[in-house]
């Protein structure tokens, strides 16, 4: 129970009352380190009770029957969806206990798990294996262990900018940050909001608002909402949200926040001079590890500010592992150190610890010969997991659009300088025979060398997401474009196609790097439009006529597929020796025409993704 006294083993009261509790063996006195080598029985530790802490904790009682194992969590609630919280905020969610995926009598009956909520551990000492303990009460008990696990999490960033304490200003990280918000919104009838920061639960807190019917400011301080994802790839989520009635405010840094004591309403100042009012500021300005436990262990805390672990996360303490948003992991793809705060990770890195901490605990009972054998488990001496790293799989939904991600960005493979092709593609998400057919934009990145899937991208209404977790299972996998050619999915006309995107990607990333139909990126060509005259590529539009004469690219003459073959000759004269970057609609006429063009001797490459990935890269690049 919260705030109770804990009889476990080796417990004890240090402060303000200094109280032995009752040892397992009570003729025994309480021992100050984790029972010795030899008893079988190891005591788990788990300080936090969310996605890395309360995976770890199930983890470890479906290994071992004989472990104690006991878990400490700051706030309230144990396993609580975070994820949702901004769901619940828009009424999406009614209830707030749905929010709850378990509770202390869920892990304490089904798991024999004790759970302590509102205990806050302040302390390490891996020298004596001790955790303080500060409960509600005011107590604080000092707990030993044999293996413990770190997954405090991460804080919500709030910077010192001049005013971020006033009143009306939320972050939303917990369940109690949820009501809060609710509590303002009703009791104020609040009908403007700021929402600082364009990120997943930015995007996610504007729709949400909108849905109550408030006037919403979205506040970035990058060119683009969605940060981590390319600027074009997010062009369709901004519109729509724009199209709702979110004032999309980019490359604006927020300065200060101020009360307006005639509206009692919160006036946020940006680095352009304006301002921007609502009656209610959302901060969505990321997280930060939280190190402070590390820390005062004496644990390595790498250069992204997480703790250093390795790839059985184990921490610089052979006796201490940590997992979820505190800690620093490598990026699957670039082989980069990052912090990476997302759910999945976070679960998987728990169990991964709880395997390594009983693993190391029960073969180190079995190199000194101690312990009885019925509680060795049949797993002591099989191959420790580990946890291979992230790529960052990603998806955000907000007005009716889905932003999905998996791998490497264009922009970070140009920050490491790693060598890669794109290609993009708009197919739509089923047949498009079949009533509801609607596009999907597709980003794939790949090595230029062989073809390695480094990346994925994809916006749209339906079918992103599940176009995304193909890409990264190959990602997984160390596939190539080229198994992207022959990869077999489902296909019903309904849900998909014979030739399925991921199939349509693999096929023009191949085609580019065989020579078959090699590719130019818009950005490239952005640049060159700028050049006008002085260019030395042709930029040939073989959309019809009519297509045409409604929107065109500077720069641009029109040799329609329709009439390329009677005019090949022309285009032949016309283009002069040089580079022809051939573009159409969406990048399949312009593929077809460029076969034409290079079977006849035309120098020609297709401008992937079409007139949709120009007007999209524009967007992009105004910004």
């Amino acid at each position: 129970m919260p705030g109770s006294l804990s009889l476990a083993r080796g417990s004890r009261v240090i402060r303000p009352l200094v109280v032995r509790a009752l040892s397992s063996r009570s003729d025994m006195p309480v021992p100050k380190n984790a029972a010795a080598p030899g008893h079988g029985k190891p005591r788990l530790l788990i300080v936090g009770g969310v996605a890395g802490g309360a995976s770890a904790a199930a983890r470890a009682r479906r290994l071992s029957e004989s472990a104690e194992i006991i878990m400490y969590e700051k706030g309230p609630y144990v396993s609580f969806a975070n994820c949702g919280l901004p769901y619940y905020v828009g009424d999406v969610i009614k209830e707030e206990s749905k929010l709850l995926v378990s509770s202390p009598e869920v892990f304490r009956n089904r798991f024999n798990i004790k759970v302590h909520s509102c205990a806050e551990v302040t302390a390490v000492d891996p020298k004596a294996r001790t955790i303080t303990v500060k409960y509600s009460d005011g107590r604080e008990v000092e707990e030993p262990y044999d293996k413990l696990i770190l997954s405090p999490g991460a804080r919500a960033i709030k910077p010192p900018i001049p005013g971020i304490d006033l009143p009306g200003i939320f972050t939303l990280r917990t369940i109690p940050d949820s009501r809060k918000v609710k509590e303002w919104i009703e009791e104020r009838s609040a009908k403007s909001a700021v929402v600082v920061g364009g990120g997943f639960i930015g995007m996610e807190m504007a729709e949400n608002l909108v849905e109550l019917g408030l006037k919403v400011t979205l506040v970035e301080g990058a060119s683009q909402i969605i940060p981590p994802m390319d600027g074009d790839m997010v062009v369709p989520m901004q519109q729509a949200a724009e199209a709702a009635g979110v004032k999309v405010a980019l490359n604006q840094m927020v300065q200060s926040f101020r009360a307006d004591g005639g509206s009692d309403s919160i006036m946020v100042q940006t680095s352009t001079g304006n301002e921007h009012e609502g009656d209610i500021v959302i901060l969505g300005m990321g997280v930060k590890p939280r190190t402070e436990l590390a820390q005062s262990a004496n644990l390595k805390i790498g250069k992204k500010g997480g703790i250093t672990v390795d790839e059985h996360m184990r921490t610089s303490d052979p006796n201490i592992y940590a997992a979820g948003d505190a800690v620093e992991t490598v990026d699957y793809v670039t082989g980069e150190v990052v912090v990476l705060p997302l759910a999945g990770p976070a679960n998987r890195q728990g169990r991964i610890s709880a395997d390594n901490a009983l693993m190391d605990f029960f073969e180190a009972e079995a190199a000194d010969g101690g312990g009885a054998a019925i509680t060795r488990p049949e797993w002591v001496g099989r191959p420790h997991p580990r946890f291979r790293g992230v790529q960052g799989t990603a998806v955000c939904g907000a007005f009716g659009v889905v932003t999905a991600t998996t791998g490497a960005s264009e922009k970070t493979l140009q920050r490491l300088g790693i060598d890669y092709d794109v290609v993009k593609l708009h197919p739509v998400q089923h047949v498009s025979y079949y009533p509801g057919a609607k596009p999907i934009h597709i980003k794939l990145v790949f090595a230029k060398s062989d073809g390695r899937v480094l990346g994925a991208q994809a916006v749209g209404a339906e079918g992103a997401e599940r176009r995304i977790d193909v890409f990264a299972a190959a990602i997984q996998a160390k596939q190539t474009v080229y198994d992207l050619e022959e990869m077999e999915l489902c296909y019903s006309p309904q849900f998909g196609a014979a030739k399925d995107p991921v199939n349509m990607a693999g096929m023009i990333a191949s085609n580019h790097l065989r020579g078959d139909s090699p590719v130019v990126d818009w950005e490239t060509e952005l640049e060159l439009v700028k050049e006008g005259a002085n260019r030395e590529s042709l930029l040939v539009d073989v959309r019809e006529p009519g297509e045409f004469a409604n929107e065109s690219i500077p720069g641009a003459v029109n040799f329609p597929l329709s009439q390329l073959r009677d005019r090949v000759l022309e285009l032949a004269a016309t283009a002069d020796g040089r580079r022809v970057h051939v573009h159409c609609g969406v990048g399949l006429r312009a593929y077809y025409a460029a076969r034409v063009m290079r079977m006849n001797g035309i120098d020609a490459y297709n401008l992937t993704g079409g007139m949709t990935s120009y007007k999209h890269a524009k967007a992009a690049y105004d910004n």
